[in-house]
């Protein structure tokens, strides 16, 4: 059997020989934003399931490809669908875009998810940079068997999302008149949504907002030494006193008006920090 590492470099190999080149900025897209791909100029697409190891999105909203574009004239790598526990995935395989991003070059990297408001000042669709996390998914990307070889084993988390792009973000988001806030994201395994007693401890515990993913990747980042940015729409508002049954259509519509906030931040933060 292949170790991890040369499953990492088999897959990075066979993306450079499709004429993707080394890349230092990245985006893995989440639930709903993976439209934002669609103002790429697309240079090289390849599906997930024509690179080697990558596993196969089982969610519908996750495109599974993996790009090669620029967005305001910068170059980027975008993964336009990603993996989760709730899918039986191990966390070596959920974490795998990360390691091969890291391969073909990416050392700065945006992660965008959907999360359901805890935080009673939040609403529906506003956007919130992740300040910190509170990792409830059980192990640890870290604690695979072979993982050690790839990186250190003991990862500091002190100061996980980088302080100067949470900071240039919120300037921008004043500037556009856009709601952002700088929360904690509680990341469960799901699939199922939260009941009100999970979700008054959440709150109790300090969690601004909750989802799905994001965290494991977070970590393995970390580990491989990328800067991170990591920003939530918020598509429901989890409110355990007033809890109504789950809306997916009002879902997706949701981070569908959040994802037009994040890309005009964004496309103005690449023009006015990123070079």
């Amino acid at each position: 059997m292949n170790t991890l590492q040369q499953q990492i470099t088999a897959a990075a190999d066979f993306v450079q020989q499709r004429g993707i080149p080394s890349t230092s900025f990245g985006i893995i897209l989440g639930t709903g934003l993976g439209a934002l791909a669609d103002v790429l100029e697309v240079i090289h697409s390849i599906p997930y399931s024509e690179i080697p190891n990558f596993p196969k999105p089982t969610v519908a909203s996750h495109e599974g490809r993996l790009i090669y574009g620029r967005l305001e004239g910068k170059e980027m790598l975008v993964c336009q669908g990603r993996f989760h526990r709730y899918e039986a995935y191990n966390y070596f395989q959920i974490t795998f875009p990360v390691r091969v991003l890291h391969a073909l070059g990416v050392r700065q990297l945006l992660i965008s998810n959907a999360a359901g408001a805890i935080n009673p000042n939040y609403a529906k669709a506003d956007l919130m940079v992740l300040k910190d996390h509170i990792f409830l998914q059980g192990g640890s990307p870290l604690a695979e068997a072979g993982v050690a070889e790839l990186g250190p084993r003991f990862v500091d988390m002190s100061q996980p999302y980088d302080s100067e792009w949470r900071q240039q973000f919120s300037v921008l988001a004043k500037e556009q008149q856009q709601p952002l806030h700088q929360g904690v994201y509680a990341s469960v395994v799901g699939p199922q949504l939260e009941t009100a007693a999970e979700y008054r401890y959440l709150r109790t515990i300090g969690a601004d907002a909750v989802g799905m993913s994001t965290v494991p990747e977070v970590i393995v980042a970390l580990q491989l030494e990328i800067k991170i940015l990591a920003c939530a729409v918020l598509t429901d508002v989890c409110d355990p006193d007033q809890l109504a049954p789950i809306d997916i259509p009002d879902i997706f519509t949701q981070a569908k008006r959040g994802e037009e906030c994040l890309l005009a931040l964004l496309r103005t933060w690449l023009q006015r920090y990123y070079s």
